[in-house]
């Protein structure tokens, strides 16, 4: 590595020996004082050489648009470097924002607000429902539990731009919600005069706006507007004190992407999940819904499964697998967790809308931060 990478790298590392969050407001302080503290790596079981080498390789320009990587095992941070602004820049991570929705689920069900992931949409919503184009029987029947696992029936697909729900058309409607709830059911072609069921029982589809529709449930199911929950009931107990939310023309939390957080407000929410719902001792999420939320509820292709909002993959590095959950968002955006190794790892990356954006940052993850593990 050259001088001048490795003077940027030794600065990197003493300036995040030991760091204090914002101060939070007196009634949503956690008990105990917020701090990350950094790790030497081979004191914890992972090799500084590929995170060096990591470091050099962006700051060369072999990856494009890296906004910052933070890396943590046990809850120790081994490593932490900004490309693009600093540690307080707030990220827009984009789709990584639905994770955060799923949370939010899991803590009104808990609280007792909303009755479970088998409530009905459109009851919860029924002046929605009075008004809405192409009823169908179907859509009545669209749980809470349809759009955490994007396999609801109607006919939305980002990945589609043919598709009359691709969430470019939402955007310049004023009403979002009721622009979903008024798609048609969707078909799909098949071979053969039988279909073959898809894996767990659902028929994965992603739609950005079934999970804008779940802002609207929360608010309904909480009586308080979803960025106003999510600061009393998530960002609160973690010390997230700076937080920016995107809103639809109708002033709605936009719970499916756009939300901004700092890198390390990101790791936080890892980290919340790597313990099983618990920070610094204070239980935020219920350890059941922590696990039912990274567990497989549809597939997505031969690699790739899905939670409840959360991507589930197995990464391969060096002849070995390594399973992760994660969050994920355009731009190659991911926040992940590998259980089995006590690892939470951020890449944030503002390299939207770009062939390759996930698979640079996935060669991030196997090529040099797996790759450090011992």
């Amino acid at each position: 590595m050259r001088n001048s990478a490795k003077a940027i790298l030794a600065i990197t590392c003493s300036l995040c020996a030991v760091w204090v969050s914002a101060q939070t407001s007196e009634a949503s302080a956690p008990s105990r004082s917020e701090e990350w503290v950094a790790s030497d790596p081979e004191s914890i079981g992972m090799s500084g050489k590929p995170l060096r080498d990591m470091e050099e390789a962006i700051r060369a320009g072999q990856f494009k648009k890296i906004g910052s990587v933070l890396v943590a095992r046990r809850g120790k941070v081994v490593y932490e470097s900004y490309f693009e602004g600093d540690a307080s820049t707030l990220r827009d991570t984009r789709s990584a924002t639905k994770s955060i929705t799923s949370a939010l689920i899991g803590i009104a069900i808990a609280d007792k607000k909303l009755s479970g992931v088998n409530a009905r949409v459109l009851e919860l919503l029924p002046e929605r429902a009075r008004k809405m184009q192409n009823p169908d029987p179907r859509k009545d029947k669209i749980t809470v539990e349809d759009f955490l696992t994007m396999s609801s029936s109607l006919e939305c697909d980002d990945w589609n731009d043919a598709s009359r729900g691709n969430e470019e058309r939402m955007y310049v409607i004023e009403d979002w919600a009721q622009f979903i709830l008024d798609l048609p059911v969707r078909g799909r072609m098949h071979v053969g005069e039988r279909p073959d069921p898809p894996k767990y029982g659902r028929s994965f589809s992603y739609c950005t706006g079934g999970v804008f529709v779940l802002s609207e449930v929360l608010q309904k199911a909480t009586r308080v507007r979803t960025d106003h929950y999510a600061q009393e009931k998530l960002f609160g107990p973690l010390g997230i004190t700076d937080a920016t939310w995107v809103y639809s023309p109708l002033n709605i939390p936009q719970t499916g992407g756009g939300l901004r957080l700092s890198t390390r407000d990101l790791l936080k929410i890892a980290e919340l999940y790597r313990n099983g719902g618990v920070w610094q001792g204070r239980r935020v999420l219920d350890e059941a819904w922590v696990k039912v939320s990274t567990q497989p509820h549809a597939q997505i292709d031969d690699q790739t499964e899905y939670g409840y909002l959360w991507w589930l993959k197995t990464f391969k590095s060096g002849g070995k697998d390594y399973p992760a959950y994660y969050m994920s968002g355009n731009g190659g955006n991911k926040v992940a967790v590998f259980p089995a190794l006590d690892l939470a790892v951020v890449i944030t990356s503002t390299n939207y809308n770009t062939r390759g954006m996930h698979e640079q940052t996935d060669k991030l993850l196997t090529d040099y931060i797996l790759a450090a593990v011992q």
